[in-house]
């Protein structure tokens, strides 16, 4: 364990001196951002990131003050230490990616009160001076040795922030034809206006035409040149939504206000429906703040105690939309309660025979592994003290469930205990569906539509000549 010790005053000498070194980072600059609410443009707005002004307020801002400060109280004279005055001089521009040694120099003692100046000087990786001055501190009195606090780990996010940057990677993709099924609410009407206003996709709207155009007048939204197919109630709205898909009007289907069975009931019709080979299964993508990067998981929403087949089709479907996204090799962790193979958890042995199945080319395009726990699934520290070796251990795009109960459990706490975002879609069927709750916001709604619109394109181009 590492301990922090102070000198006190009588234990001070003219020459006495300590030092820290830092490195400028982009997340120092969020970082300072956020604790001091200071948000001018040009500290943190990228287009002033290589300007002198930029700089010279980061150096003022994050290494004057902050840093000689970090050195006193921790340093020397160490804790106990009361930070009165400073005088400091900018000599040169601290940008990102310097490295700032920060070193401070007892230059006076005044004991009537514990009075200490020291010299401050703050180099930068060239020896050049960036800062310099002096700063008045009272030194501590009594002796102070205790253990050093490890700093937490911090994970600045901003809300939306990987849906955003996944919507705009559909602004070159042509709109899709989408049959939006009953939308008779203002979260649902209002998500597929706004995504086929951000030309994602051309809404068909499927459902009663007075309650439809009522829901629009009270959101102010205009719906001239917007296609209304006009249907009595939400299992005929849902039939109808089929029956376009069918002939090839719409390419994907986007529910609105009806329950998840009355919109798939009429799609898994074997005469009139839009199944094929290839069983159906939902795939949640969640944007989790403390995950660094998009996370899918499923089935968590269609199919609740899979057998080895369906999973083994529930995994394709994800790989399908994790490759459609932009990942060419997406990693799958395939979840159980524990990593090793049991015969008494069956979830150990479907994680095994998936694995062995994807060796043998039943299962293409990914990295599966697994057994493992959600700690070792998620987090490599978890995997590594437990020994497993492991490309997918706490770096997994996908977690495979092994039922649904817990997939939706999985789920919800990520959203409503870790604060994550949700899309989802259903894949598997003739068309991608997107497939939100009820409750959802549009941002929901939107990711959800970009993740279908650049599924849909790449399976175009996959299956062209």
């Amino acid at each position: 364990m590492q301990y922090i010790e102070n000198k006190t005053f009588s234990e001070l000498k003219i020459g006495d001196s300590a030092e820290l070194t830092r490195t400028l980072k982009p997340q120092d600059i969020e970082l300072f951002a956020v604790m001091s609410g200071d948000v001018n443009p040009a500290h943190v707005d990228a287009e002033y990131a290589q300007s002198d002004m930029f700089h010279k307020v980061i150096a003022h801002g994050m290494w004057g003050g902050a840093l000689i400060s970090a050195v006193l109280g921790t340093e020397l004279p160490g804790p106990g230490t009361i930070y009165l005055n400073q005088n400091l001089s900018f000599r040169n521009a601290v940008g990102l990616g310097d490295t700032v040694t920060v070193r401070v120099t007892v230059a006076a003692l005044e004991p009537a009160h514990r009075h200490v100046t020291f010299d401050c000087i703050c180099l930068n990786q060239n020896g050049e001076t960036v800062i310099e001055g002096q700063a008045l501190a009272i030194a501590p009195l009594e002796k102070v040795r205790r253990p050093r606090t490890v700093l937490p780990e911090v994970h600045l996010h901003s809300r939306g922030e990987r849906f955003e940057k996944l919507m705009q990677t559909t602004a070159p993709l042509p709109a899709v034809p989408t049959a939006v099924v009953h939308p008779c609410d203002a979260l649902s009407l209002e998500g597929a206006l706004e995504a086929g206003a951000r030309g994602m996709i051309i809404p068909v709207l499927v459902g009663p035409r007075t309650k439809i155009e009522t829901v629009a007048a009270g959101l102010g939204r205009d719906l001239s040149g917007v296609e209304i197919v006009d249907t009595p109630h939400s299992h005929a709205s849902a039939e109808q939504a089929v029956a376009l898909a069918r002939t090839g009007k719409v390419q994907m289907l986007m529910k609105g206000k009806l329950h998840t069975d009355e919109l798939l009931g009429p799609v898994v019709d074997k005469t009139t429906g839009l199944r094929t080979e290839r069983r159906m299964s939902h795939v949640f993508a969640l944007d989790v703040p403390s995950y660094p990067k998009m996370l899918m998981i499923s089935d968590a929403a269609i199919n609740i105690f899979p057998d080895l087949e369906t999973k083994r089709d529930i995994v394709q479907n994800a790989i399908n939309l994790a490759r459609a996204l932009g990942i060419s090799r997406p990693k799958a962790a395939l979840l159980s309660a524990v990593e090793t193979v049991t015969s008494k958890i069956p979830s150990t042995l479907d994680a095994a025979a998936l694995c062995k199945m994807a060796d043998r080319g039943q299962i293409t395009g990914g990295l599966l592994d697994g057994p493992f726990g959600f700690d070792n699934a998620v987090s490599k520290e978890a995997a590594t003290t437990k020994g497993i070796l492991s490309e997918v251990a706490g770096d997994p795009d996908i977690l495979i469930v092994p039922d649904l109960e817990s997939g939706n459990m999985i789920a919800k706490q990520l959203i409503y205990m870790a604060g994550a975002d949700a899309a989802g879609i259903v894949l598997g069927a003739r068309v991608p569906i997107i497939l939100t709750s009820r409750a959802d916001g549009v941002l929901s709604r939107l990711a959800s539509a970009a993740m279908a619109q650049l599924y849909v394109h790449h399976n175009t181009k996959a299956a062209a000549p």
